[in-house]
């Protein structure tokens, strides 16, 4: 297969909200063109399920019930795109522990081949970690190839507010990404508030940051927040879902508008001291993810950095969609053999690809 193809990835995030699938055209280098792209959400009994099963791992209770409801809801989504080449599916994660157990993401990469025909990258963070790697964040080369795309020449931050946050630091200027990106997790980001709207008001999110707009952070539980070791580790980083669950008992006893408040600026707070990390200044932070659409978030993301933030639109980039598009071209990456983390990416030892391939008999044959 030489060329660009299109490839279609899906991304399932710890936001818990529902999975995005979009296709990209690329060779695993450059980026052709963008197209198609579709949501599904989960229902609140889908979320629950999955929910129940977070941080567990293979053969734990809950982990084959939150699979089934992975694989269904990939399923109805992919089956709405045609003209597909490559499918890049990263599942949802249910642990991750790199210096520990590993990392476990729910859900069969093969199981969709046979479904769709077509090959399916997948698993792509388990070789990393094996490796000696933190099997995240992912998505800092497809940063890199969106920069390049968008024609920008210095260097700029991209943040992703997902569940988790998580920085990348590209220069464009630079061609090969494995020398171009720094990129480690910030801290929570929208989990935390997501979590608390659930449990205390039966929501899945603060729509637009309107519950904390109304309170006031606490500036004691931020300032022992930001005591926590992990923001005294070196970049890359990496987190997963529950590390700082003990934020969400720092709250416990504040008004529902004071603890939306203080989780909100507590994940500002995070990524400014993210951004005492970067090599080289950044005049912007372009902002992905769904918590760029939390205006009381972005107001603390500019106040606490002393930045501009931006969301992506503005160079021509799908906020809501940049994830998913990550695992398209991560998954051409995979298929063509190159690497998809590095040492600045992952703190894995050298340059590695990751992802396994399932083929069904008729792709096999097809990709001859």
């Amino acid at each position: 297969m030489a060329g660009a193809i299109w490839a279609l990835g899906t991304m399932s995030g710890t936001s818990l909200d529902g999975v995005d699938a979009a296709m990209v055209q690329t060779d695993g280098v450059t980026i052709t063109a963008f197209g198609p792209h579709a949501y599904r959400p989960y229902a609140h009994a889908e979320r629950e399920v999955i929910r129940a099963a977070l941080g567990q791992w293979p053969g734990d209770p809950q982990v084959v019930a939150a699979a089934e409801v992975v694989e269904a809801a990939h399923a109805e989504v992919l089956s709405r795109f045609s003209g597909v080449d490559l499918i890049g599916f990263h599942g949802q994660t249910l642990a991750h522990e790199p210096r520990g157990r590993g990392t476990h993401q729910a859900g069969n990469g093969a199981l969709l081949a046979e479904l769709f025909g077509v090959p399916v990258v997948w698993d792509f963070r388990a070789n990393d970690v094996r490796l000696g790697g933190q099997g995240a964040p992912l998505a800092p080369f497809f940063h890199h190839a969106c920069a390049r795309w968008a024609g920008l020449t210095e260097p700029v931050a991209l943040l992703n507010l997902g569940g988790v946050g998580n920085l990348t630091w590209v220069d464009p200027a630079i061609p090969k990404p494995e020398d171009a990106c720094l990129a480690f997790d910030t801290g929570p980001a929208n989990a935390p508030v997501n979590d608390l709207m659930q449990s205390r008001l039966g929501l899945a999110q603060d729509e637009g940051g309107a519950l904390a707009a109304k309170g006031t952070p606490d500036a004691g539980v931020i300032a022992r927040f930001l005591q926590n070791p992990y923001f005294f580790k070196m970049p890359p980083k990496s987190l997963d879902r529950n590390d700082f669950n003990g934020l969400l008992i720092a709250v416990q006893a504040l008004s529902d508008v004071d603890a939306a408040a203080t989780l909100t600026h507590a994940a500002a707070a995070a990524v400014a001291k993210g951004c005492e990390h970067f090599p080289r200044p950044v005049t912007k932070i372009l902002a992905t993810g769904g918590g760029r659409h939390n205006a009381t978030l972005m107001k603390a993301l500019a106040a606490r950095t002393g930045l501009p933030i931006a969301p992506v639109e503005d160079i021509g980039l799908n906020g809501d969609m940049l994830e998913a598009q990550a695992f398209a071209y991560l998954a051409v990456r995979v298929l063509r053999g190159l690497p998809t983390s590095a040492p600045t990416t992952t703190g894995v030892p050298a340059a590695v690809g990751g992802g396994q391939i399932s083929r069904p008999a008729a792709a096999t044959a097809a990709l001859r």
